[in-house]
């Protein structure tokens, strides 16, 4: 099979083609001629060059009439004319062709056979090739063989710049995306995540445009079969909330949400290693292991033991394993409809409560909001709690505007009866600096009682700016934290600091109102308190 497959369909005449290698075979030519380094407990070491993770503002997509009228066009979709996706492909091919051998991975997004597509990775380093393999599903011999035609193909041609003085350039970088050639050209990074997110970003427009939900979350089922889906930015504990030793893990990234049930779209994770420690994160920690690639770290060059402590070339230091390195994985990466929706946050205005039920409605203003707040010290200047919002909690994949994705969301909750809660991971009896962080075993503690039904029928206030439904009580919990206006020493305190978040809300969420319906602008805060 290696010795008669090509390329020359689309216009590449390197005769060494390394298709679909073993990770032994790319772990050889990593080493050989990568500089690639194997970790004492034999993870694959690599670099990513100047680039250490993606570059939003250098992705661009076709601007052509088949697609035009549904793609959400601004700073996330940044319009790009197809003469110069022309062009940008042409370079990238006349640098494939100057490599003496390149990798081809053919593998599967999506394991509901009714959604999947078939993709095609067209590289030049065995680091970029053993990355999707791990982040593909991948096919069998048997299915490799009877491949035929991708759905869609990237070229990754990230070691070789675009020409700055091309066209709708600002950058060394471009990664561009076109739906009806069904192509996506990487320049000027070597960061593996952009093949990933480009083919999430792919699954994103053409799951929706079946009228089923693609989503940014994780997802795991309990032993009942029943489901649940975690929403969450960085920091927010979604990784860390949705591995649960009780549950069987369905994925940890990218879900799809059909009249079938929940599908993972990948088939690995690609997981934070930033300060991973075996006793806060084991499966992770008994991940990094042979097959498994380690992204930007620091090791000893002697013993090759690595420093996951070491932030001095990233903060974003990263692993990609196959998901069945993950002990209570579910194989196939497929189950029910969700019984719980599960939205995290960690509210460092210390306003949200640790644990509220959302309507429908509700659900779909906070989904479109996608909240969380960082923290003073996290970023240059920032000295007090700062809001931060993306769109479904993703908004960097999104092509559809938000509002679709949310009403495909709130018509599969009312269809299927899900319920839509609101977990605040952050902090209680104050700000940052003033409160603390809300104790993780309180938040596990929370989410067991989602999961078990207990907070079903407890007693709830209504939260007068907020306007969701409290609990005022949950198992092994003390009830002083349910209701976050009574953990402040100064309730007025808190009014005025509550009064500034829902106006933050309100001006994030301006931008999405001509696209949103009155259900869900009527389900935002209330700038003035009921």
């Amino acid at each position: 099979m290696a010795e008669t497959f090509n390329l020359k369909c689309y216009g590449i005449d390197v005769e060494d083609i390394r298709r679909n290698l073993s990770p032994a075979q790319l772990y050889e030519d990593g080493v050989l001629y990568d500089g690639s380094v194997i970790s004492r407990d034999g993870a694959l070491i690599v670099y990513s060059g100047a680039k250490t993770g993606r570059s939003p503002a250098d992705k661009r997509v076709v601007e052509h009439p088949a697609s035009a009228k549904d793609i959400w066009w601004g700073p996330v979709n940044i319009k790009l004319d197809e003469h110069t996706f022309d062009i940008n492909r042409e370079r990238a091919l006349d640098y494939l062709n100057t490599c003496e051998r390149l990798y081809v991975v053919d593998g599967y997004a999506g394991w509901d056979p009714a959604y999947r597509i078939k993709a095609r990775i067209i590289c030049s380093r065995p680091y970029h090739a053993l990355f999707m393999h791990n982040m593909l599903i991948r096919p069998t011999l048997e299915e490799l063989e009877d491949f035929g035609e991708p759905d869609y193909v990237i070229f990754n041609a990230g070691r070789f710049p675009a020409n700055r003085h091309t066209s709708y350039m600002t950058s060394k970088t471009s990664v561009d995306l076109c739906f009806e050639r069904r192509e996506i050209v990487i320049l000027g990074t070597e960061y593996a995540g952009e093949m990933k997110k480009g083919i999430f970003t792919i699954m994103n427009y053409l799951i929706a445009k079946q009228g089923q939900l693609s989503m940014h979350c994780s997802a795991n089922e309990g032993e009942k079969g029943d489901v649940t889906i975690f929403f969450g930015l960085s920091g927010t504990g979604k990784t860390t909330l949705s591995a649960d030793p009780k549950r069987r893990l369905i994925g940890d990234d990218e879900h799809v949400w059909t009249d079938n049930g929940v599908f993972n779209i990948e088939g690995g994770c690609y997981a934070k290693v930033i300060d991973l420690s075996k006793e806060k994160e084991p499966e992770i920690w008994e991940a990094i292991r042979f097959g498994t690639v380690l992204e930007n770290v620091v090791y000893d060059k002697r013993t090759r033991a690595v420093n996951f402590h070491d932030a001095s070339i990233t903060q974003n230091t990263r692993a990609s394993y196959p998901i069945e390195y993950i002990p209570n994985a579910k194989i196939p990466c497929e189950a029910g409809h969700p019984d719980n929706i599960i939205f995290l946050t960690a509210d460092a205005f210390g306003v949200l409560p640790p644990v509220a039920k959302l309507t429908p409605e509700q659900a779909m203003y906070h989904f479109i909001s996608g909240y969380t707040a960082k923290v003073a010290g996290t970023e240059v200047g920032v000295t007090e709690p700062k809001a931060t919002f993306s769109a479904c909690f993703g908004a960097a994949f999104l092509v559809w505007h938000p509002a679709k994705y949310a009403e495909l969301l709130a018509e599969k909750m009312r269809k299927h009866r899900a319920k839509a809660w609101l977990v605040n991971t952050g902090w209680t009896g104050g700000p940052y600096g003033v409160g603390h962080r809300m104790p993780l075993p309180y938040t596990r503690s929370i989410i067991d009682a989602i999961h078990s039904g207990a907070l079903d029928d407890v007693e709830t206030v209504e939260d007068p700016i907020f306007g969701f439904a409290v609990p005022t009580s949950c198992p092994d919990v003390p009830s002083k934290l349910m209701i976050p206006r009574n953990t402040w020493e100064d309730p007025a305190a808190y009014d005025r600091q509550a009064a500034r978040l829902a106006e933050l809300f309100a001006q994030n969420f301006e931008q999405y109102a001509a696209g949103s319906s009155q259900a869900i602008l009527e389900a935002g805060p209330r700038l003035t308190p009921a």
